[in-house]
């Protein structure tokens, strides 16, 4: 296809699609190095408390047998405060106390990452999030809570062994509002959720679903801004992630762990993100329209001066052949 401009039915944006532009020297999927293992006897999540973190704030099992556990960042963006954020001002700036919560949550295996875990550990990483995100509900300090992962060096992970990240904050994060406002526009012009309106597209059009089970569904959005880049949706509409009921969790679970083991069995193994959108900790019910998802970002392409000069993303991979690729 030639290039065209799409623009998001969410946020308005428009990004690029140019599949010619892979045909650049280096603009093919390149073959990864072999992913370097640290040593388990080096890794201070084997045995966080030994490695100074403090006691666990959610532990599945028991500190000599756990098969997860979710401590305090020992490097917080955010530092959990007995007072809520003040916003100051700082000449013509607005500017807010560092207050809020920064969780990680370390899984048992060293060797396991989450398309690796069985399926019993990996629904638990989620009944974690659930669990975790629950409690933190009781911090009236906080509006929202992004639940993510890095996996590899390139995704911003600095420790080996698998870990997931949750960070509070007093504040509706950019992006995020971003989603939830254009997610509210859509819906009073048309008063449909706009993501269930994208799923019914994707299911009638058939080209870019990669994975689909009775109660969820990725697929490569038609306005990709990463190459290769999926969404996971539970095909109930359901605005926040913490109210989600185990079987919604099931489906949620198994269509991340299948599409993840699709990208590195397809696209060389590469480091990824993938996180949690979901409606903000405040003002519930204006957002009931939203609807949770997960989004996975394989890091195969960097922003150069045009992307960073125009806010458009370039995707050189045209979202119904990055469908192709990922469903083998």
């Amino acid at each position: 296809m030639n290039s065209e401009l799409r623009q998001d039915l969410v946020s308005g944006d428009w990004i690029v699609i140019a599949p010619g532009r892979a045909k650049r020297p280096h603009g093919k999927i390149k073959k990864q190095e072999k992913r370097k293992v640290a040593p388990k006897s080096s890794c201070p999540f084997e045995n966080p408390q030994q490695s100074g973190h403090e006691k666990p704030l959610l532990i599945y099992g028991d500190l000599k047998n756990w098969q997860l556990q979710i401590v305090e960042n020992k490097y917080p963006v955010l530092k959990h405060r007995e007072v809520c954020a003040s916003i100051l001002k700082a000449g013509p700036y607005s500017v807010a106390e560092n207050a809020g919560h920064h969780d990680l949550m370390i899984t048992r295996n060293h060797y396991k990452n989450f398309p690796r875990l069985s399926q019993n550990n990996a629904r638990q990483v989620f009944e974690a999030f659930r669990d975790r995100y629950l409690m933190l509900l009781n911090d009236k300090c906080l509006a929202y809570v992004l639940i993510l992962h890095n996996w590899g060096p390139r995704a911003g992970a600095s420790v080996y062994h698998p870990h997931y990240q949750m960070i509070a904050t007093p504040i509706v994060p950019p992006d995020v509002q971003h989603s939830l406002n254009g997610s509210l526009r859509y819906f009073k012009k048309n008063k449909k959720c706009v993501h269930c309106v994208m799923i019914d597209w994707e299911k009638k059009q058939k080209k870019r679903i990669v994975y689909e089970n009775a109660g969820a569904i990725a697929f490569t959005p038609f306005v990709s801004k990463n190459t290769y880049e999926i969404r996971v949706f539970p095909k109930t509409h359901l605005p926040f992630f913490e109210n989600t009921l185990d079987e919604e969790i099931d489906y949620a679970v198994d269509a991340l762990q299948s599409v993840l083991k699709k990208v590195e069995k397809n696209l060389n193994d590469p480091d990824y993100n993938f996180f949690i959108h979901t409606a903000p900790i405040k003002n519930k019910e204006k957002y009931k329209m939203y609807h949770w998802h997960i989004e996975v970002v394989p890091k195969l392409s960097i922003n150069a001066g045009f992307e960073l000069g125009t806010g458009m993303e370039i995707n050189e991979v045209d979202p119904d052949q990055a469908a192709a690729l990922l469903r083998k």
